[in-house]
């Protein structure tokens, strides 16, 4: 039996920490309050679930959505609180530890349906009875517990780890891959060569978990900009790159079918100079689009673009409404232009109202 080989990257493993960077700090800042207001103001010894609980609600996710920071902190408190009550009404022993776990996981699973959840609740409950109990009485972990949770909220809101800056990077990693795709596609019927277009289909196969990164760190960046006053400002830019976001996603399902059609397409061994033309013209108003992460105007010149390109869009231009192969093509076409037109801001329908009557 083959031991498997570690691959480790320098360069990737630089990339990582470079990006983490602003959670991180969050988090460093996160902890320490809570930690100092628990321990100098409260008077607490070893405030730790103070820390924990700051720590494991921001967290490295990309889910930064307030939703999420306080679902955790919740579930986290809800073990703290849960286990202490318990303790105090049944004591401890081996048999009470696994009444208290019982009915801990059993709660968090009538809470909330997530796997996480319940493991948090139970996570914490055992922590609280199996640690020694601290100076000042009762419920002290609970009160720290729910100081970390505050503490996760307001530095979520405060100190927001760059969601948009998070955003524009997933939205420039699809748009990537798209750009890759179709000019692997004009290389592959210019110069009939299956290994491109092969390549180019299992490079799109794998776009999916893109297009979803991208649209969580958007939720995550719109739904702290309702609660952080830095971020206010950017909803109206969110709210156009989430169009935006929809309408990449929609071609990018596009393409991969266009793909698939020109990999099968160029088995025949005819080169196909006008079909290149158009991916070329695609890829360059798509590159236009792509500016748009930042700028709303890019998306405006990348409109005028794709309504040139969809106008060509009739097989009859090209002498192959005969040609089944050929036409399939063209006409696989005309969806992914009404998806990227959608994307840079028209609507479907005056995107459609577009296309060549055929």
């Amino acid at each position: 039996m083959k031991t498997p080989k570690l691959h480790w990257s320098l360069r990737e493993s630089t990339s990582r920490v470079i990006q983490s960077v602003p959670p991180i700090l969050q988090i460093v800042l996160g902890a320490t309050a809570a930690f100092s207001i628990a321990h100098f103001l409260l008077g607490h010894t070893n405030p730790i679930f103070a820390v924990t609980v700051t720590i494991a609600s921001l967290g490295f996710s990309r889910d930064a959505r307030p939703k999420r920071v306080l679902q955790t902190a919740f579930g986290m408190i809800l073990g703290i609180a849960l286990s202490e009550v318990l303790l105090w009404v049944i004591g401890s022993g081996v048999w009470q530890m696994a009444l208290v776990l019982l009915i801990c996981l059993t709660a968090a699973r009538f809470i909330n349906g997530s796997a996480a959840f319940a493991l948090t609740v139970g996570i914490q409950a055992m922590l609280v009875y199996i640690m020694p109990a601290p100076e000042g009485g009762a419920f002290i972990r609970s009160l720290d517990g729910l100081l970390g949770g505050a503490t996760a909220l307001l530095f979520t809101a405060l100190i927001p780890r760059d969601p948009r800056g998070l955003a524009k990077h997933d939205g420039e990693a699809l748009f990537f891959v798209f750009l890759d795709s179709l000019k692997a596609l004009e290389i592959a019927v210019r110069r009939v060569d299956n290994r491109v277009a092969d390549a180019a289909l299992a490079q799109m196969r794998k776009s999916q978990p893109l297009v979803d990164n991208w649209r969580l760190s958007l939720d995550s960046a719109i739904a702290v900009s309702r609660i952080s006053p830095f971020l206010r400002k950017y909803r109206d830019e969110l709210s156009g790159q989430v169009r935006l976001m929809r309408g990449m996603d929609l071609a990018t399902r596009n393409l991969r079918v266009v793909v698939r059609r020109v990999d099968f397409l160029v088995d025949d061994g005819k080169a196909r100079p006008y079909l290149a033309d158009l991916f070329d013209q695609i890829g360059s108003a798509t590159t236009m689009l792509q500016r748009g992460l930042e700028d709303e105007q890019a998306r405006g010149d990348a409109q005028e673009m794709f309504v040139e390109i969809i106008h060509q869009l009739d097989p009859k231009r090209f002498g192959i409404a005969n040609e089944i192969r050929e036409a399939s093509v063209l006409l696989l076409l005309r969806p992914l232009l009404v998806d990227l037109l959608c994307a840079s801001g028209m609507t479907e329908d005056a995107a459609r109202t577009e296309l060549p009557t055929i």
